[in-house]
């Protein structure tokens, strides 16, 4: 099942991805595979955005990864006498975060 969910991915075809995907709904409903149950739910239920998730290769990864590494940051800077989220040090959190993007 995980290897034709793989072609469903990799298909091109808006509507043979769509058509794919609804085959695989209904075999992952009616297999005895409780997670696959409950996925092919879920698929059913964010139908329209998962299948227009197919058409685009664009993806919130990139601001997720930024996101983290400002949580590690915050993380690793945690119980330092001079950190603090106040007006003061803001300036200073703020030049520590474009400092690690650079």
């Amino acid at each position: 099942m995980k290897e034709e969910f793989f072609k469903i991915l990799d298909c091109k075809d808006h509507d043979k991805a769509k058509e794919l995907l609804l085959e695989w709904m209904d075999y992952a409903k009616s297999s005895n595979l409780k997670r696959f149950q409950k996925c092919a739910d879920t698929f059913f239920n964010w139908f329209s955005g998962i299948l227009n998730s197919l058409n685009t290769p664009v993806t919130n990864g990139f601001t997720e990864g930024c996101n983290n590494k400002i949580k590690v940051l915050k993380r690793n800077a945690y119980g330092y006498k001079n950190f603090s989220y106040g007006y003061k040090n803001f300036s200073r959190f703020r030049k520590r975060i474009l400092h690690i993007f650079n």
